[in-house]
């Protein structure tokens, strides 16, 4: 019976005792972490400060977020996970239900005071507000940070361009004499593991991550874990809206030599071409920074392509001042060439139509095409001149001359397009060059 009692009694305080330590305000408690706050929180957790700190450091890219070639920024979502050991913190699992790790606010305990290097604009992401520690004093924090930091862009051959960002982390003032920094993977699973969570890529495409650790040669130095990620650009956007289209400007530039140069529409639709491409190069300028020491080939491409269709313009603009001038030329050979042979024609007649009606016949040599059926008629009428009376004479006379007057018109006419029809069917001079040029 008392046995009995003894055993009850003893199932009683191990319950009470069990449920007692099963929590993880015991641990808490256990370790004295909330009474001894500041001491757990501001001092380098080591017994001899002889003892430096080793922190492993590990991260994951999640995302590429943008990269602005204008201004150098890449802007990364990545994972950092920190771990490291502190020797004032250790419980035995089996006194406390098994509890191995325990979560808590990161004012409790001190951590390490890492920072990147290229970071230009404080963390946008909230850091994550709890940490984690386990039985044998290991302590890890787990933060996702949004990156805006400087990149060395190479756009030699933008579209086609690879870039490599460096994400350098490093102690703010702690030397390796108190923190040694260690990357916990290497490059190939910093890798495989990036592009198993990588969710966008924007217009990049992610090819891998190269880890490097930069151990500090003295203790005053400070060590540095450098994670650099290379990436590729998507160039099929820039191939469709920006190469091939300055191709397709050349194109129309060349097609346009077989307008006509009579008109103006082949200068204005040149000028047309030249200027769409001009707008093309201003959106470049947008895009490409003004530090780089080399002039990208997509650049060079733009420019000799406008180079090409400057000359193309200069020399319309040529051809058609050559064409000008040797039109005007022609209009002005033309008006002399009529001139003289009217003042010929009215010497002519002023020397072989006298007032006698004996000498009518001798006017007809001015008229070159009616010259013989003209003198026929004149020497018909002589002699019905001599035997008919003088008024019928007159009246003849006077129709004979209405009707030299109709023939010599019809005679510059037609000499006006003999000569027309000769210059048209061989060019002028500066016509000749203005075809040889083209």
């Amino acid at each position: 019976m008392m046995l009995t009692g003894f055993l009850f009694l003893l199932f009683l305080t191990d319950g009470v005792y069990s449920e007692r330590h099963c929590s993880y305000q015991d641990v808490l408690n256990h370790l004295n972490l909330t009474q001894n706050k500041e001491l757990y929180s501001m001092t380098r957790p080591v017994k001899n400060y002889k003892r430096p700190t080793l922190v492993y450091l590990e991260v994951l890219l999640y995302a590429i977020l943008d990269v602005v070639e204008k201004e150098q920024k890449f802007i990364p979502y990545v994972w950092t996970v920190m771990r490291w050991h502190n020797e004032y913190i250790s419980w035995d699992p089996n006194q406390f239900c098994g509890i191995d790790n325990v979560s808590l606010p990161t004012e409790y305990l001190w951590k390490p005071d890492l920072t990147i290097e290229e970071m230009t604009e404080k963390d946008k992401a909230p850091p994550s507000p709890y940490l984690s520690i386990n039985d044998k004093g290991d302590v890890e924090v787990q933060n996702d940070q949004v990156l805006v930091s400087t990149c060395r862009m190479h756009i030699y051959n933008f579209p086609f361009d690879i870039q490599s960002c460096n994400l350098s982390f490093k102690s703010v003032i702690h030397t390796a004499r108190d923190i040694r920094l260690q990357p916990s993977d290497n490059s190939s699973e910093a890798t495989e593991w990036s592009r198993e969570v990588m969710r966008t890529q924007y217009e990049w495409l992610f090819i891998n991550m190269t880890v490097t650790a930069n151990n500090a040669s003295d203790m005053f130095g400070q060590d540095i874990v450098i994670y650099t990620i290379t990436m590729k650009r998507r160039s099929i956007l820039y191939i469709v809206n920006f190469l091939v289209p300055v191709l397709f400007f050349l194109c129309l530039d060349l097609a346009s030599f077989l307008i006509s140069d009579s008109g103006g529409e082949k200068l204005s639709f040149k000028v047309t071409v030249l200027l769409a491409v001009t707008v093309l190069q201003l959106i470049l300028n947008e895009i490409l920074p003004a530090t780089s020491n080399r002039i990208p080939l997509i650049a060079v491409y733009c420019i000799g392509i406008f180079a090409l269709m400057l000359l193309s313009l200069l020399e319309t603009i040529l051809v058609m001042h050559l064409i000008e001038k040797d039109s005007q030329a022609a209009k002005e050979n033309a008006a002399d060439s009529g001139r003289s042979r009217s003042e010929g024609c009215d010497e002519q007649d002023k020397a072989n139509f006298p007032n006698s009606h004996r000498e009518a016949h001798e006017w007809t040599q001015c008229a070159c095409i009616y010259e013989g059926t003209a003198g026929e008629t004149l020497s018909e009428l002589q002699p019905v001149a001599k035997e008919g009376n003088s008024s019928k004479l007159i009246e003849e006379y006077h129709a004979l001359e209405k009707l030299s007057d109709e023939l010599r018109e019809m005679e510059k006419t037609l000499s006006l397009l003999l000569n027309n029809r000769k210059e048209e069917e061989k060019p002028g001079y500066w016509t000749r060059v203005a075809k040889k040029s083209i």
